[in-house]
């Protein structure tokens, strides 16, 4: 998760004018928008749904001096109960993605939801990125995250993409300036948002296509929780690096497993019973249970594996009265 810190004052006057001019939503829960459906207040939450929409918005915080910070659909993050006292953007669109295909080159917003391009690029027959079926989130944390699975991701497709820091400065970057590894590229740790990318699809049969999207997705069902009714962030640790002690790369939730983490708990979080390295928040569970039992998870494979496992969850807000 990116942070641009200024002032962090707050500003009651500036959060007038935001929900007049951008329909700000004041003293929004956080708790609304991520998937753990938890977390405590921002002054302010405004929603982007477009690349001229948060240029406009970006410009406008630097103008004032307030700090923010950007966040997707919220699927891999963590809010302190809290909250914090930066201005949220919510860079994501629900609606049907707008695609432009020339060429075998697809360009796409930062804002559109992972899924929804996956499903419509299939239906043109455009692909193949079903392997990234079923993965929530929004085109922005994949691209950052590099997203995949099934032995792909989805650095291995794009070509350029068009990225704007929080000081408002726009660039086109090509693939390599992005230093894609495993789930991780150079966004992770600078202060740049995608706005689009580009990214290299064939032409390919549409009934093939669908059939291994539905496959795939029959897996995630089997192996995944629904996030939308057992609120969760996927995998809270990433998995094994091939330079750890591990030697090679291996599910972080094996190690967990081994460990005996399928038995920890936190409050009113609790382990996924199919998978030990996804955190359920049921209801009644604050931020502070999830960090909570995070910390429990990684400390039982320091014990038995003496490896360090890395979160994947991002975090905002104070977790260091825990």
């Amino acid at each position: 998760m990116n942070l641009f810190m200024k002032e962090t004052r707050i500003n009651s006057k500036l959060i007038e004018h935001l929900v007049e001019r951008y329909k700000a939503i004041p003293n929004a829960s956080m708790s609304n928008y991520t998937s753990f459906q938890v977390g405590g207040l921002t002054p302010a939450l405004i929603k982007c749904e477009s690349s001229d929409q948060i240029l406009k918005i970006i410009k406008y915080l630097n103008l004032n001096k307030q700090s923010f910070i950007v966040i997707g659909q919220g699927t891999n993050l963590l809010v302190s109960d809290s909250g914090t006292d930066d201005f949220i953007i919510r860079f994501c669109n629900h609606n049907e993605p707008k695609l432009k295909i020339s060429k075998g080159i697809v360009t796409v917003g930062g804002e559109v939801l992972l899924d929804e391009m996956v499903k419509n690029l299939n239906e043109q027959g455009y692909g193949d990125l079903s392997y990234l079926s079923g993965i929530p989130g929004t085109l922005g944390g994949a691209v950052k995250g590099n997203a995949g699975a099934f032995g792909e991701q989805i650095g291995d497709c794009l070509l350029r993409a068009e990225l704007i820091s929080y000081d408002g400065n726009q660039r086109w970057v090509e693939k390599d300036e992005l230093k894609f590894s495993y789930r991780s590229s150079a966004l992770r740790n600078s202060k740049e948002i995608l706005l689009q990318a580009e990214l290299v699809v064939n032409k390919v049969d549409s009934k093939s296509l669908n059939k291994r999207r539905d496959e795939i997705l029959k897996l995630r069902k089997s192996k995944h929780p629904d996030w939308i009714n057992e609120p969760c962030a996927g995998s809270i640790f990433r998995n094994i690096e091939p330079s750890s002690a591990a030697n090679k790369r291996q599910a972080a939730g094996w190690f967990l497993e081994q460990s005996g983490a399928h038995n920890l708990s936190e409050g009113k979080a609790v382990i996924y019973n199919k998978h030990a390295n996804i955190i359920i928040a049921n209801p009644g569970t604050t931020a502070t249970d999830i960090f909570g039992l995070s910390l429990k998870m990684k400390k039982v494979v320091k014990q038995k594996f003496n490896l360090e496992l890395v979160r994947e969850v991002q975090l905002i807000g104070n977790f260091m009265d825990y």
